[in-house]
């Protein structure tokens, strides 16, 4: 089974941002399902995952095998269209804002299935944004294509 192209992320260098929409073809709510419940997340997202409660405030973390755990907080939620998350690093189990970055995803039905945004920006609070902007362009890039993988049957 073929799943859906999509275009890389891009950087805004300008915005300190880093974005991507992509196309998946599957119902709004089973892609609301996947950003959101932890156990859909650690199937695309990473290899474990965890999140106190789905609703603002709601803390957890998530694991990348290879690169270890990132604590992540959701700082807003508006089911079933908006979820962001604001997430630390690899280097402290708690979440600093003044040196994180937030993640917005918005989602809204297409012909054909649901389209997804997720934006992150914050870098410009980062040590390094263009080396941080870069690491991450690559990482939602090879992430959200497991994402639609997974949610089109073909991981």
């Amino acid at each position: 089974m073929s799943v859906t192209a999509n275009p890389p992320a891009t950087i805004d260098p300008e915005a300190f941002s880093v974005s991507r929409t992509i196309t998946i073809a599957a119902p709004l709510e089973k892609v609301w399902a996947a950003i959101t419940e932890p156990e859909h997340i650690a199937k695309w997202a990473g290899s474990e995952a965890s999140i106190s409660a789905i609703e603002a405030g709601g803390t957890g973390v998530w694991t990348f095998e290879g690169y270890g755990s990132v604590p992540v907080a959701i700082e807003e939620l508006d089911p079933p269209r908006t979820v962001a998350y604001r997430w630390g690093n690899m280097d402290s189990p708690t979440i600093d804002p003044v040196v994180s970055t937030v993640f917005r995803f918005t989602l809204a039905a297409v012909d054909g299935g649901t389209q997804l945004t997720v934006v992150e920006s914050g870098f410009e609070n980062l040590a390094d944004p263009p080396a941080r902007m870069a690491d991450n362009r690559e990482g939602w890039t090879s992430e959200l294509d497991e994402l639609v993988a997974y949610l089109e049957g073909a991981s």
